[in-house]
């Protein structure tokens, strides 16, 4: 099991390690631009300074809302160099639902990326506190936003920096580092306490499964940096490993931004990997040989996937290309890595092996339990909820699973999304789901059926790939109302039952819907790891899927 450390020792070993060395890149003026760990660390510190001259201190909540960008990093960092505590808060939450976040944290401070951003806060309470401190990233122009500098200029850095390398004595192990609210697919969030240790010790763990990168090499980071899969398994991942890091600009720019920035490696998750597949083939060159390679920018070695299961058929074309995605697991409340699959230890169907200092076992019931330091301290201001799923030091993830005798763990589906239909069968969505998504004209699907006498589903179709097939098909007059289209039904149909065709009965879709629109972050139906919140589309659909069982 390794050592208790924490956060600012791994950010001051890097910086010691390699000062001069190209740590990031930052995106202004049109281009990437490189930083040197010196240069990063100067932000970082006095950014911390600033900060504190407000009066934050030590044990502090501080509330960040904001889209990724470079100053995440930055800004990430420097609360640690406090030492505060981070409440990162999903860019898409509403104002209401990042005010929850904000009084339920009760947060010292608050920072948000921009004047959008701060309008929805505004929204929210009426008034804003004056006993918060209120900043913003971009200038506002109003009471009480104060613009928060990143840059080094104005502090005296030499005086930031013996400060910020003091906390490393000052900090435990055990010390609250963050506050992360679980989007969650049901009931109102929870705000999950990560400390120090949870965090830096499933870093150098994660860090550990893989082999030395090239030091040269680029790290891309796309998925939400308030998510603790991304600050991780990129951020404090990239502290360890000491490659270069650098975030892109958007979702809709990463196809983009990986041509510029040639990255090795980067994380993503299932829905992303599907996407590209799909561009591939709509371009007639999924099957052409080193196109997923060029896809991603040239240099990429391989990805690492999570935050939901991976289709077996993604597995191998990856694996096909050469470019191998690697399933890993993990949660939230497990800081978040459980186990991962190495390029020199991959099986298909599972989701690697844990990582060291992680112990796994199954329930007699099947759930997966995990024990180690990376096992939350607890729900904040919720013991009876902590006292649910930590029992005597074992964390119950809420996942059905299996381990096989190599030590590879399996994810069969969630407990809480396990569908028992009126005649008590029991069985996971997420397979369906899977199988359903297969195929290219169904972008997105739920399943339903708990309590009801047989299986539903509503699916999103891929418009691009069926409006092509309608106007090729049955002509342009037809495309206008397609989904309600009696040929285009019957193609789902056909679709469908080809799909889960190697199904027993009961697992087998009897009626669907085709819905005009995907599902969606900003409606509240997917969390910010693309998972599906499904008692909100539940809600959102409700008279699609009742029309479903007349």
């Amino acid at each position: 099991m390794r050592r208790m450390a924490t956060i600012p020792e791994l950010f001051w070993n890097r910086i010691d390690a390699s000062p001069e060395a190209r740590a990031v890149y930052r995106y202004a003026e049109g281009t990437w631009q490189p930083l040197s760990w010196r240069a990063f660390a100067e932000e970082v510190v006095a950014t911390a300074e600033r900060l504190r001259r407000v009066g934050l201190k030590a044990g502090d909540r501080i509330a960040f809302y904001s889209e990724n960008r470079y100053e995440w990093l930055v800004i990430d960092l420097a609360i640690q160099l406090i030492p505060a505590v981070h409440v990162p808060l999903h860019a898409p939450l509403t104002g209401a639902q990042a005010r929850y976040q904000i009084d339920h944290s009760g947060a010292s401070a608050v920072i948000v990326s921009g004047p959008e951003l701060a309008a929805r806060l505004e929204e929210a309470y009426g008034e804003l506190s004056t006993s918060t401190h209120w900043f913003s990233l971009e200038p506002i122009g109003s009471a009480p936003w104060e613009k928060l500098e990143t840059g080094s200029s104005g502090v005296d850095i030499r005086a930031a920096e013996e400060l910020g390398r003091s906390v490393v004595d000052r900090v435990a192990s055990n010390d609250l580092a963050t506050i992360l609210y679980t989007s969650g697919t049901t009931g109102e969030p929870k705000g999950v306490m990560l400390s120090q240790n949870n965090l830096a010790t499933n870093a150098l763990a994660t860090a550990a499964a893989y082999p030395n990168g090239d030091q040269d090499g680029v790290r891309l980071c796309l998925l939400p940096l308030s998510h603790i899969f991304a600050r991780l398994c990129d951020l404090y991942l990239w502290l360890v490993q000491g490659t270069s890091l650098a975030v892109a600009r958007s979702r809709e720019t990463v196809l983009e931004d990986c041509q510029a920035l040639q990255p090795s490696w980067f994380n993503a998750v299932p829905y992303f990997f599907d996407k590209c597949y799909r561009i591939l083939r709509e371009q007639g060159k999924a099957e052409e040989r080193g196109a997923v390679r060029r896809l991603f920018g040239g240099k990429i070695e391989y990805c690492c996937c999570g935050g939901a299961g991976l289709p077996e058929y993604l597995f191998d074309y990856y694996q096909s290309q050469d470019v191998p995605v690697l399933p890993g697991y993990g949660l939230t409340e497990s800081s978040p890595v459980i186990s991962v699959s190495r390029p020199d230890a991959v099986r298909r169907g599972a989701s690697g092996k844990p990582i060291e200092g992680v112990e796994v076992r199954v329930a007699e019931d099947g759930e997966i339990l995990t024990r180690g330091p990376h096992v939350m301290m607890g729900y904040y201001h919720d013991d009876e909820a902590t006292a649910s799923v930590i029992r005597d030091g074992w964390l119950y993830t809420g996942d059905y699973g299996r381990v096989d005798e190599d030590g590879f763990v399996y994810i069969t589906g969630r407990k809480k999304e396990i569908i028992v239909t009126a005649g008590g069968k029991n069985m996971a969505p997420v397979l369906l789901e899977s199988l359903l998504t297969q195929d290219p004209l169904i972008e997105q699907a739920l399943v339903i059926g708990d309590g009801r006498k047989y299986l539903a589903a509503l699916l999103v179709p891929n418009f691009t790939l069926l409006r092509q097939r309608v106007e090729s098909e049955l002509g342009p007059d037809r495309v206008e109302g397609m989904c309600e289209d009696e040929q285009v039904r019957q193609w789902y149909a056909e679709i469908v039952e080809r799909q889960l065709a190697s199904l027993s009965k009961y697992e087998q879709v009897r009626r669907f819907a085709l819905l005009p629109r995907p599902f969606s972050i900003e409606k509240g139906e997917m969390t910010p790891k693309l998972s599906l919140r499904r008692s909100v589309i539940e809600e959102h659909f409700r008279d699609e899927i009742e029309s479903l069982y007349r």
